[in-house]
């Protein structure tokens, strides 16, 4: 919204600075890390009156968990907050893939949102029908790729873009469609399912939001994109702005979810924030990186996924318990040494994903 302040520069001015992306995405996250630091003690208090018990806890869950019981839930509601008011300040709103970007992450939340609000008021763990997230998910995301697929160059609409390899390209057609809509809810429900610990979800979240951003303005910005010869999509580069803003907003809430929280996200957070990063991979053409540099959520949903089939073949357990860090729980690990060590983590893939724009 603020970039409409460059009409009155004259170059060489104050106004002059709003032409950056680079400076607009620092007031991004100033903003949205003042925004949480403002608004998330009274947001907690009103969730704690309102929620009365708060989020319910899992039956079979570790022992420590049941310390945590009227913990209230819906902190995502903080991070959209922040993040949109961030986001629609600062970025560029004639940007299409900012908007693609915002609506998906906005449009998970509600789910995570209704889900929230159904575990709360009824008090157990199941919330909606996982085949109703599933499948709002699915229209949120196909809706999503098909606009993305729609402003993206037309040598790159429905392609698949290969990391490493130069101008390695795979068209998929409108099958690109079906694989947006993977990226997007795979996205949204890996990080679902890694939002088990305090703490856990957000770093993680931020440190690829962030890694992706930095992908987006190097896609975005011709000079740069030709010489480590990636591919140049006009316009991503605005989503840096959004990723600030999604590291400011993360930082203001784990100032509140670090142990011992006092806020879980929820899924309203981690939904919506699955989506986004899924959203962002789609639009800048790197899905596939996507699944090194969000590779510890891959991880945890791969745990689920062979948790459960395992046990459907032989009704034996692979792992004591899954999603994975409940595992590790299992094994005596503390909450801390689980979720540091799984940051440190976290940020090793991102830097790997990093390397793929030069090793080309």
């Amino acid at each position: 919204m603020l970039y409409w302040l460059t009409a009155f520069s004259t170059g060489g001015d104050i106004f002059n600075l709003f032409r950056y992306i680079t400076f607009r995405a620092g007031c991004a996250f100033a903003t949205a890390l003042i925004f949480g630091f403002l608004f998330g003690r009274p947001l907690i208090d009103l969730l704690r009156r309102r929620q009365g018990r708060g989020q319910p806890i899992r039956d079979d869950g570790p022992q420590s968990h049941f310390a945590k019981a009227g913990t209230p839930t819906m902190g995502g509601l903080l991070i959209l907050s922040a993040l949109l008011v961030s986001t629609l300040a600062w970025a560029r709103l004639d940007n299409p893939y900012v908007w693609i970007v915002l609506l998906v992450t906005l449009a998970f939340g509600m789910i995570g949102f209704a889900d929230d609000f159904a575990k709360v008021t009824k008090q157990n763990t199941k919330g909606v029908s996982s085949r109703i997230r599933m499948l709002l998910g699915l229209l949120i995301a196909a809706l999503a790729t098909y606009a993305a697929a729609h402003f993206h160059p037309e040598p790159l609409a429905y392609q698949l873009a290969l990391p490493v390899f130069k101008n390695a390209l795979i068209n998929l057609g409108y099958f690109f469609i079906p694989f947006g809509m993977v990226v997007i809810v795979g996205s949204a429900n890996a990080v679902n399912l890694t939002d088990g610990l305090d703490g856990l979800a957000i770093m993680p979240v931020m440190i690829a939001g962030a890694t992706l951003g930095v992908i987006a303005y190097v896609v975005g910005n011709f000079n740069m994109a030709e010489y480590l010869g990636v591919h140049f999509v006009q316009g991503t580069g605005e989503i840096l702005v959004f990723s600030a803003a999604l590291f400011g907003a993360g930082l203001g809430f784990l100032w509140y979810n670090a142990p011992p929280a006092a806020v879980f996200m929820g899924d309203t957070g981690s939904l919506a924030l699955g989506g986004a990063l899924g959203a962002i991979a789609v639009c800048i053409k790197h899905e596939i990186v996507l699944a090194i540099v969000g590779g510890l959520f891959v991880v945890e949903a791969l745990s689920v996924i062979i948790q459960v089939l395992y046990y459907k073949r032989t009704k034996k357990r692979i792992f004591l318990m899954a999603p994975i860090h409940h595992h590790f729980e299992k094994r005596g690990w503390a909450e801390p040494q689980i979720v540091i060590r799984f940051w440190i983590i976290a940020v090793m893939l991102a830097m790997v994903g990093l390397s793929t724009l030069k090793l080309r």
